[in-house]
């Protein structure tokens, strides 16, 4: 490499999945925050970035065109630099694959899906000299701007809400993607909404989409694969405040994660009772409290920036943002519209017409956000319970600590019988999938 002390490395990233891209620039940053990085999707835009005169090169086998090893093979051809950094990445880790790169000495041969620990040590060995570390400048906020006019601008381009998952437990040792077990995968995700929100989005991106929308977590790893799955996820691992280190702040997001669980439990089971849907309850469930969290990951943005904030503040930004960060967030990452509208009925059931699994996520919003002196008679009176036929006796046996645990769930892509909970038996006889009604309050 031939970068001085004080002159920042060029780094060229050459990979075809917009997920690992991210992922690599993420990481690159956090390691030399004042890389210079060109980024390429195919082999033939990387073969003209190489005028650019890089110090590594990291690039994906298989890449569109021209490939990676043709690449590797086009850069060891330069007399100029023919010990230039090079980084080879593939799906292919077989003995011939590894051993048609070794004449043209690749710096590492990696295989996907990536090794975060593994990249990171050889990326420090590359770009860090002993004992040196290099970061990005935090800038400060601007003088006069306030926080409402911060997170005005945050709610545009927010990246969502806080991880939760322990993701490098979830990676780790992880060397075949093709084996990993998409329900093992499934039981790690599945309490974290930020994680389950981008896999659910990206899975209905336009390069992915294919038949149908999907709606669920499970859905959406079966249609990305292990190997998608994990790129993306560690490419927000990566990302800046990813992590709350607050703990006010960290407080405040256990409050909304937890009532994200409590209503998409009592979703889950209120769904199998009533033969609806228990999936696509559980994750509208799990994702209804987004707003709020993406709320709190952009006030720890603004504390790391040198602003001030107190409980006060806190309270008063979710009060005024967390309905439009949730709504700006929904339609920005393209969640499909069912999924939406199941989200939005926790809080409202809009007109006069209710699909039964809008009626079960607004008695599942009601038991979970009720105090713990609330009548269940005042439950028992409401629309969705009415409709639904879910009697008093019924809310009595949900809202017991007991009937619903949180901690002790392990996934949600299986079937259950509307009669293997308890308060089954006591429920009168299910709604039609659609039933008149006047608007609620």
């Amino acid at each position: 490499m031939n970068a001085k002390d004080d002159l920042a490395p060029r780094i060229l990233i050459a990979e075809g999945d917009p997920s690992v891209r991210d992922m690599l620039r993420q990481m690159l940053l956090s390691i030399r925050g004042d890389a210079h990085l060109e980024i390429c999707e195919d082999g033939a835009q990387a073969l003209a970035a190489f005028s650019t005169d890089p110090d590594v090169i990291i690039a994906g086998r298989e890449l569109a065109g021209i490939s990676g090893l043709d690449l590797l093979r086009n850069v060891r051809g330069n007399s100029d630099k023919p010990q230039l950094p090079f980084i080879l990445m593939s799906e292919h880790v077989d003995v011939a694959s590894v051993r048609e790169a070794l004449p043209y000495s690749p710096t590492a041969y990696l295989g996907k899906p990536l090794n975060l620990d593994s990249l990171r040590i050889r990326l420090e060995g590359l770009l860090l000299e002993v004992g040196r570390q290099i970061g990005c400048s935090t800038p400060a906020v601007q003088p006069g701007v306030s926080l409402s006019a911060f997170l005005d601008q945050r709610r545009a381009s927010t990246d969502g809400g806080p991880l939760f998952a322990d993701v490098s437990r979830l990676v780790l040792n992880t060397s075949d993607a093709q084996e990993l077990d998409l329900g093992r995968l499934e039981q790690q995700l599945c309490q974290d909404p930020q994680l389950t929100a981008v896999l659910i989005a990206a899975a209905n991106s336009a390069e992915a989409h294919c038949d149908g929308s999907v709606q669920t977590l499970p859905q959406a790893l079966n249609r990305l694969g292990s190997a998608q799955s994990l790129s993306l996820i560690m490419g927000l691992e990566l990302k800046r405040s990813a992590r709350l280190s607050d703990p006010l702040l960290a407080r405040h997001a256990e409050h909304f994660l937890n009532l994200s669980l409590q209503v998409a439990e009592f979703a889950h089971t209120l769904a199998g009772m009533l033969n609806v849907d228990q999936a696509r309850c559980y994750y509208a469930g799990l994702l209804h409290c987004l707003g709020d969290l993406a709320v709190i990951r952009s006030l720890q943005q603004w504390r790391t920036l040198g602003g001030e904030l107190d409980d006060d503040m806190v309270q008063v930004s979710l009060n005024r943002y967390g309905a439009p960060f949730g709504s700006a967030l929904r339609a920005r990452w393209r969640l499909p519209f069912r999924l939406r509208g199941l989200v939005a009925a926790t809080y409202h059931l809009w007109g006069g017409v209710y699909a039964r699994d809008c009626l079960v996520m607004n008695l599942a919003g009601q038991l979970a956000y009720a105090s713990p002196t609330q009548s269940n008679a005042t439950i028992a009176g409401s629309t969705a319970a009415r409709l639904l036929k879910v009697d008093l006796p019924t809310l009595d046996m949900l809202r017991e600590p007991s009937a619903v645990p949180i901690q002790k769930r392990t996934g949600v892509a299986r079937k259950e019988s509307p009669a293997s909970h308890p308060a089954a038996a006591m429920c009168g006889p299910w709604a039609d999938s659609r039933v008149r009604q006047a608007r609620t309050a």
